[in-house]
């Protein structure tokens, strides 16, 4: 009876120190007398009890948001960056023992690498060319990383934080960048309504009765409206003489005018 307790004892000793399960996404790396065997999983798994040791990998993707970073931009302006590392293991054993914690280490290096590439570019390509901030932050990390098995999927600057007197400064120079195209636009409008302008005046002054056409259409949009306003309209052609007369007017005045030019010099 005892010796049947025993291995009942044993066998439940065996069995829970030497059946692992591991799911679709782990691995495990099996040591065996402190020797790396291999990477087994998923599924079920026998260890050898006492002898056996595993430690379990996930494949999952990691995603590590890194802590906000003091950094000085190249134009000497101080700001705040943070951003977050998509990440996954790709060869298990590498991951176990070329490094003693990689979530630590990745940390660590996301850290380092992000002050020192921020703080390279200047503030105006740190806000508009962060694609090409992003890629070379990615580039580095994997660089870096492929040595313990781990692969950088992608890296996202998060948030850029600028001090209250930059933000102040760029907002005032937003606002006269606006300014200057909304007089460029106006101004460029006015060139075009004149360039018009010229052109009508061109066309009435080869075909007078337009004028009159445009008189008439004038008139009418006035009448539309609700106004006890009364118009008579006058053709512009009764003017004409008055024009001549006053013409020949001119004329005889500026003849006279020589005319006695001439007489105070000879005399």
């Amino acid at each position: 009876m005892f010796t049947a307790i025993a291995i009942l004892i044993l066998a439940a000793f065996f069995l829970s120190t030497a059946i692992r399960i591991l799911n679709e996404y782990e691995r495990g790396v099996i040591f065996r007398f402190g020797r790396v065997i291999k990477a087994k999983g998923p599924g079920l798994i026998i260890l050898i009890p006492i002898v056996d040791k595993m430690n379990k990998v996930s494949l999952r993707l990691v995603v590590m948001d890194v802590d906000p970073q003091d950094v000085i931009t190249r134009d000497n302006v101080s700001v705040k960056v943070n951003a977050v590392i998509y990440f996954r293991v790709i060869d298990t054993v590498k991951a176990i023992i070329e490094v003693e914690n990689y979530h630590y280490a990745m940390s660590q290096l996301a850290q380092t690498t992000l002050r020192s590439v921020c703080g390279q570019a200047e503030l105006d390509d740190l806000l508009s060319e962060r694609e090409k901030i992003n890629a070379k932050l990615q580039e580095i990390l994997d660089t870096h990383t492929d040595p313990w098995g781990i692969k950088v999927a992608n890296v996202e600057l998060k948030h850029i934080d600028l001090p209250q007197e930059m933000q102040r400064a760029m907002a005032k120079q937003a606002e006269a960048e606006r300014e200057r195209r909304a007089k460029i636009i106006n101004a460029e409008g006015e060139y075009q309504a004149a360039a018009k302008l010229a052109e009508a005046a061109e066309i009435i002054q080869s075909r007078p009765v337009a004028l009159q056409l445009r008189y008439l259409q004038t008139m009418r949009e006035i009448a539309s409206e609700n106004n006890t306003t009364t118009i008579f309209p006058i053709p512009i052609d009764l003017f004409k003489p008055f024009y001549a007369l006053s013409e020949k007017a001119a004329d005889i005045l500026q003849q006279s005018a020589k005319a006695k030019e001439l007489e105070s010099e000879r005399l």
